[in-house]
């Protein structure tokens, strides 16, 4: 009995700091990974009627949110990390390889369906301001974006600083009839953005285009061939952008996995594409003839340059004559005795050199 007493006194401080660290705790705590999404979430929320629900919500809560509501769940990210991608992929369900495919970056534009998910990526586009066309100027700025579709959710997974969708979901928010389409209304307004991206930047290009053009046929001082290259391999970015998604786009609209009340808004998107591949296929050629114009003016500089030391080199070559055949010193030589000898080879030198110099000019070699 002594002994049960004794155990009982030693461990009532102990249950004393239990309930008083108990009342010093929050009474809400959680998990942080329930309190609040990693960093590279941008947004997450559910949608219900083409209408968002209130508050912010963990994307594994969500997706077992839009589960219980026939909802579904719209989880925008930016350049997020294999683990990170790892718990999504665990919350809605995806192939490891999608989930790492969507954690990288530098991929090329494709449709393609795995499972229950169809993956679309795009590439995106920003054209970045400059004064003047360098040799180092970054003309235009491309990222990616990866669309990941599923039943009831659809995740947007953006590498770059260009493309924001930040946008893109308020635009959509204030379309509840098109948002109660579901996931692939959102694919749809991905892909509208990209492509009015691609036109944008397409006109920025343009002008750049047109200011190069008249500088490179005006009198003044031309263009430097490494500034052309520049621009040509900024095209050449660009290229990779916007002339490989009509092949996938055109792939989802053929499988039909795109609800029929949206297949009107992507036959527009395609529209507009085509007139972004064709405005990009004519600057390509434009840059081509503009280089080749420069190329053949070095050339023709390069011919004059060629014809002025021709030119000098022949009226140098007469004096070089005539002194070289009276520095020989022979004895039996027209003219030596002569008092005036010296003065006139000088005058004969200067004549011939006068008269090259006349007739060269006259032909245009100088």
């Amino acid at each position: 009995m002594f002994g049960l007493r004794r155990h009982r006194t030693r461990s009532l401080p102990r249950t004393l700091g239990r309930f008083l660290e108990g009342l010093s705790r929050p009474a809400s705590a959680d998990p942080p990974a329930r309190r609040s999404n990693p960093d590279a979430v941008v947004d997450c929320a559910v949608y219900h009627d083409g209408a968002r629900r209130p508050g912010p919500v963990h994307f594994a809560h969500a997706a077992r949110q839009a589960q219980r509501h026939d909802a579904f769940v719209w989880l925008g990210l930016h350049e997020p990390d294999e683990a990170t991608m790892g718990a999504i992929a665990r919350a809605f369900g995806l192939h490891e390889l999608t989930a790492a495919q969507a954690a990288a970056t530098g991929h090329r534009p494709v449709a393609e369906v795995i499972g229950d998910v169809t993956r679309l990526v795009l590439r995106t586009a920003r054209y970045v301001e400059h004064e003047a066309l360098t040799e180092t100027s970054e003309v235009v700025d491309t990222g990616d974006v990866t669309v990941l579709i599923g039943e009831r959710f659809v995740i947007t997974v953006r590498h770059g600083a260009a493309g924001a969708l930040r946008s893109v979901r308020a635009e959509l928010e204030q379309r509840p009839a098109l948002l109660a389409e579901g996931p692939w209304a959102v694919a749809y307004a991905v892909c509208d953005r990209m492509v009015e991206l691609y036109l944008d930047v397409a006109g920025h290009v343009e002008r750049d285009l047109e200011a190069l053009e008249e500088v490179a046929f005006s009198p003044g001082t031309p263009p430097a061939i490494a500034h052309i290259y520049q621009l040509k391999r900024e095209m050449v970015e660009f290229k990779r952008a916007v002339l490989p998604l009509p092949e996938p786009l055109q792939r989802l609209l053929d499988r039909e996995v795109v609800p029929p009340a949206l297949h009107p808004y992507l036959v527009d998107v395609r529209g507009r594409l085509a007139r972004a591949v064709d405005r990009v296929a004519g600057f390509d050629d434009l840059l081509n003839s503009i280089l080749q114009a420069r190329l053949a003016q070095v050339s023709v500089d390069q011919n004059n340059d060629m014809r002025k030391i021709a030119s000098w080199a022949a009226i140098a070559a007469v004096q070089t004559a005539i002194a070289g055949i009276y520095g020989m010193n022979f004895a039996n030589m027209p003219e030596l005795g002569w008092r005036y000898g010296y003065a006139g080879v000088l005058l004969l030198m200067a004549g011939a050199a006068v008269v090259l110099h006349r007739r060269l000019k006259k032909v245009g070699w100088l």
